[in-house]
């Protein structure tokens, strides 16, 4: 088998380079899919050598039903829901599936209310599960095997998007069977905190930009005690935090773990070479105390324990916090929201900043916890990689027409149509985000936006909007521009001495995980949080105990098990 470091290796340079197809489509003739063998029968050879048109449209047609989640801030056009939209039209005329949902919750209750459902056995034909539910619903022999109805029906596209990330397949197969559709495994470097500035304080207390960590808490402290927004009042902070400390993308702790070296939530090699947990590792103890300090000193606001992304975005939008730790996207949201309504405000990205004598040592986002599975009941399991297919299609392929299945304009507002709010499944960019931004460059550099597809030229046009004078798409130039998160993160990657560490467990839960890991992670948290506000640094020592005590050594038991099987 081949090392992890070789296949971790391998998954980023998919993001890189745009490969090759990794299996040919059998899009050849127009034989009826309704009428084909079901996945696992054993009908005749020639059944089962009988060509497979994948494209073919169910006549008569077929009623799939589901479930699904809701963020609350999702809206359509009047008319519209989510049995009656693009992507639905497109699936009952195309493909003559009729999608009916069983029932639709409010994000944070979905995954409550599905464990009710698979306790009782009421489960609909295609569902979306976390990790712990896909082992449960395997464990039951409740869902079908997809091996076959992958290698029979699944599309070019939909083929590149599951093998160009080999760990998140394997997350998904158990003894050699594909037991669902796994997550997007290309979207790793979405998790990499970086760090975001405001360039215009920089620029009005006369600061660099800093290069060491002795010179970002000069500068957060000259944000905190300076007047930065020139109000005559201080009411500034240095760094944005908030109630979750990480993991959310937003006002993260992880710059400042990741500047001590510390891995809070994910699986690291220990010095042993054992696999161990990061969050009790004695790096993050470092990290806790220098984030109490910069609590004492101001640096961070004090009640940060009490504010969630959305009240942390506010502060920003209203000229309250000047560095931000977080994912790549933030300058869509939120601090786009500063550079608008903010005449002067502008923000630089940055990488991290080592607080020790070693390189910054970055999380990356390697977490696989959605899944999307078929009941074994299902007549039709075949209809979850055609629905896959077309997703795939109507986003990246040829004639992919985003303005209809990504963001829908009408009139003066946009209504989301992208994959995460209406689509039933979602598959893998082919060529990733980073692949467009280096094709968005190369058009910027040349003047010449041909060669970009609609979603490029999207942000493209966006980019020279902004050069005219357009400070709304002003986030869009700090992702894909060329001073960006994107040509950050380009850095990262050349750098040989920085690293992104992934976790080194990447399969679903195991037994004790699935029981108590829900536990130990509240209990970080709020064992964490207390510290920064000035608990005892012993705390932190009392929860390593406590976590090995209440599951964790079960749990990294289990992993060392799962580990051995994996270098088979």
């Amino acid at each position: 088998m081949k090392s992890m470091k070789h296949v971790l290796l391998l998954t980023v340079m998919t993001m890189v380079v745009f490969t090759s197809a990794c299996g040919k489509s059998n899009d050849t003739s127009g034989s009826d899919a309704a009428n084909e063998p079901a996945a696992g029968s054993n009908n005749s050879a020639n059944a089962a050598e009988e060509t497979i048109d994948i494209n073919a449209k169910y006549d008569p047609a077929i009623t799939v039903t589901a479930i699904r989640d809701q963020d609350p801030s999702m809206a359509f056009k009047e008319g519209d829901d989510f049995e009656n939209n693009n992507w639905t039209k497109a699936y009952a005329d195309e493909l003559g599936i009729t999608l009916k949902y069983d029932w639709i919750a409010p994000s944070d209750q979905y995954y409550e209310k599905l464990n009710v459902a698979i306790a009782s056995g009421d489960i609909p034909d295609i569902m979306k599960v976390n990790g712990a539910q896909l082992k449960q619903l395997v464990d039951a022999d409740l869902i079908a095997d997809l091996t076959d109805v992958y290698n029979k029906y699944a599309s070019e596209l939909t083929k590149k998007s599951i093998e160009m990330g080999p760990l998140a397949k394997a997350s998904a197969t158990f003894d050699g069977k594909l037991m669902a559709i796994p997550p997007d495994e290309g979207s790793f470097e979405g998790g990499v905190s970086l760090m975001y500035i405001r360039a215009d304080w920089l620029k009005k207390l006369n600061l660099e930009a800093p290069k060491t960590w002795a010179e970002l808490e000069k500068v957060m402290d000259a944000f905190v005690n300076q007047d930065p927004d020139g109000n005559g009042k201080k009411d500034t902070f240095g760094m944005g935090l908030t109630k979750d400390l990480y993991k959310n993308g937003v006002a993260e702790a992880t710059g400042v773990f990741n500047a001590f070296g510390a891995q809070p939530y994910t699986w690291v090699t220990q010095a042993d070479g054992t696999i161990g947990y990061g969050g009790i590792q004695p790096e993050v103890r470092e990290a806790l105390l220098k984030l109490q300090e910069m609590k004492n000193k101001g640096l961070i606001d004090r009640e940060f324990g009490v504010k969630d992304s959305g009240k942390v975005g506010e502060d920003y939008a209203n000229n309250r916090i000047g560095v931000n730790f977080g994912a790549l996207w933030n300058p869509l949201w939120p601090l786009q929201d500063s550079v608008t309504k903010n005449a002067d405000a502008d923000w630089v990205v940055l990488p991290g900043i080592s607080a020790t004598d070693k390189p910054v040592q970055y999380t990356g986002a390697l977490e696989f916890n959605e899944y999307m599975v078929v009941s074994k009941k299902m007549e039709h399991p075949e209809a979850l990689i055609k629905l896959l297919n077309i997703s795939q299609e109507k986003l990246y392929g040829g004639k992919a027409d985003p303005k209809v299945f990504h963001t829908e304009i009408v009139g003066d507002k946009e209504y989301a149509h992208f994959k995460e709010n209406v689509m039933m499944v979602k598959g893998s960019d082919p060529i990733g985000n980073y692949g467009h931004y280096k094709k968005v460059i190369s058009a910027l550099d040349s003047k010449d936006a041909t060669p970009l597809n609609p979603e490029e030229k999207g942000y493209y046009d966006k980019i020279v909007a902004f050069q005219g004078g357009d400070r709304t798409t002003w986030g869009t130039v700090r992702v894909f521009g060329t001073e960006s998160a994107y040509s950050v993160l380009d850095g990262i990657y050349q750098n040989k001495e920085q690293n992104i560490n992934f976790t080194k467990f990447y399969g679903s839960k195991t037994k004790t995980m699935a029981e108590k890991m829900a536990t130990l992670d509240k209990m970080q948290k709020e064992v964490f949080t207390k510290i920064i506000l000035g608990s005892p640094i012993e705390e932190f020592d009392k929860f390593v105990a406590d976590w090995k005590k209440l599951g964790g050594d079960q749990i990294t038991q289990e992993v060392a098990e799962w580990a051995a099987q994996q270098s088979k």
